[in-house]
């Protein structure tokens, strides 16, 4: 398998760390609001990432934390912190507004038959991690302590902005309008590690540190967890491409300072989804979200499908016209899978043929679009009814758009065959006329079935009819 490594700027194929398992780390939601579908596109392809290397034969452990505190709102760790944002909003406890919104992602997630890592850590459980790793940077003179609050020293890095190939100063302090630097800084990468009670006292969660009451910065988070569950070294860590600078930046450097030696191998990073109007998030515009989806009448699976449809290396411009087009594909897709006949032997041969050409889209850096295309080339196939079945079940293991199961639901909501002798008999008139090769009559008559509003199917079984 082949995966573009965010890290080098080219694909690479894919070697993990350890022969009987692929660690795998995801940076999970900050749960201060529900997600919006911008966010969710990242989630659906990573989970697609996992579930193509199972299906590819790896064991695979993925790991995904629970932003529950400390993820300012600010670039230079200022600003309020998004939980006690979204507490006041609410009027309710930090604690309250985590349980309720973790478990809105979760529902959302299910919706969008995304799988539930292995292990998932909210942050406030693993205090005594950050504590540990912060007294070890300081002892090995990689972090400082300044106005009341720790410090990571980037200017002890060989090298810092190991995602970007391109100037430095396009990624300094002012890296989002309106972001202002924190005069305690050594220099202006710095990022902090633990706030203390000299900043921010309103906080709601505090914990005692050697350094005074306070509580972890944002970064130093998915680090602790990751090692918790995974160890020392990783294959594969995930994100959107949002998160590459300053987050997933900062997370290398504290990691490797710590560690002493590299961390991990591949970056895995998503891109975004955007509206007409430019990126999406949750303070502009209208918020989208999988309830406002089915609201507008919208299975979830739909815009998974409308996801899988572009390369997770592009940006994707959503709008309701593009979700509506990918409505009308998911829906005739499932009306053809619906006219397959259930039963039969399945021709291994023509099975395997099928596997193998999605697997090389799988192989090829999760080329979902070719994935798709190549579900059509099951349904195009010369091969038996319980053939296509069987391949569609063995794509949809990763794909996650519930083919047969929607199209069970699909040929269980049309009416019952009725009983009809004069349609039967016209039906029966251009069969025969198809056999003698008369086809200016088979259309006619199929014409003169369309005007009645009856709808004919061409199946290996014979030719079926229905009411449209």
């Amino acid at each position: 398998m082949y995966l573009y490594n965010s890290v080098s700027h080219k694909k690479e194929l894919f070697v993990p760390n350890h022969p009987d398992i692929v660690k795998m780390y995801t940076c999970g939601p900050t749960v201060y609001h529900y997600a919006h579908i911008g966010n969710l596109r990242s989630y659906i392809m990573e989970d697609v990432l996992e579930k193509a290397l199972r299906y590819l034969g790896y064991n695979v452990k993925r790991v995904m934390n629970i932003t529950d505190v400390g993820h300012l709102a600010s670039d230079a760790d200022t600003g309020e912190d998004k939980m006690v944002k979204g507490a006041k909003r609410e009027n309710k406890s930090v604690m309250d507004i985590a349980k309720f919104y973790t478990d809105a992602f979760f529902a959302d997630c299910a919706k969008l038959n995304i799988k539930t890592p292995d292990v998932v850590e909210p942050a406030t459980n693993c205090i005594d991690e950050y504590i540990h790793m912060v007294t070890t940077l300081i002892e090995k003179d990689f972090a400082y302590l300044a106005g009341g609050n720790v410090y990571f020293d980037t200017s002890k890095l060989e090298k810092y902005y190991v995602f970007n190939d391109h100037k430095e100063e396009d990624l300094e302090v002012g890296v989002r309008e309106g972001v202002e630097e924190d005069a305690n800084k050594r220099n202006k990468n710095d990022f902090v590690l633990w706030f203390t009670k000299s900043k921010f006292e309103d906080q709601a969660l505090k914990w005692d540190s050697p350094w005074g009451v306070g509580y972890p910065g944002w970064h130093i988070e998915c680090s602790c967890i990751s090692m918790k569950h995974l160890g020392e070294d990783m294959d594969i860590h995930c994100g959107g491409i949002d998160n590459a600078f300053p987050h997933h930046t900062n997370e290398i450097a504290q990691s490797e300072a710590f560690l002493g030696h590299k961390w991990c191998n591949y970056w895995f990073h998503v891109h975004h989804l955007n509206t007409e109007g430019g990126k999406m998030s949750k303070s502009k515009g209208e918020f989208l979200t999988v309830s406002l989806l089915e609201q507008k009448g919208y299975d979830p699976l739909v815009y998974r499908l409308f996801c899988l449809q572009s390369h997770y290396r592009r940006n994707l411009v959503f709008s309701w016209e593009n979700l509506e087009n990918a409505k009308v594909t998911y829906d005739k897709l499932i009306a053809k899978i619906a006219t397959l006949e259930e039963g039969g032997e399945v021709e291994q041969e023509a099975f395997a043929a099928l596997k193998q050409r999605f697997e090389t889209a799988l192989n090829g850096d999760l080329n979902t679009s070719l994935a798709v295309t190549a579900v059509y080339d099951v349904l195009k196939a010369k091969c038996n009814d319980a053939t296509k079945r069987a391949a569609l079940a063995d794509f949809d293991s990763v794909l996650g758009l519930d083919l047969l199961e929607a199209a069970k639901r699909f040929r269980d909501a049309q009416p019952k065959d009725e009983v009809d002798p004069e349609i039967d008999a016209l039906v029966a008139a251009r069969t025969a006329a198809k056999k003698e090769k008369n086809w200016a009559e088979a259309d006619r008559i199929r014409d003169e079935l369309k005007a009645r509003g009856i709808e004919i199917i061409d199946t290996p079984q014979g030719t079926k009819w229905k009411r449209v």
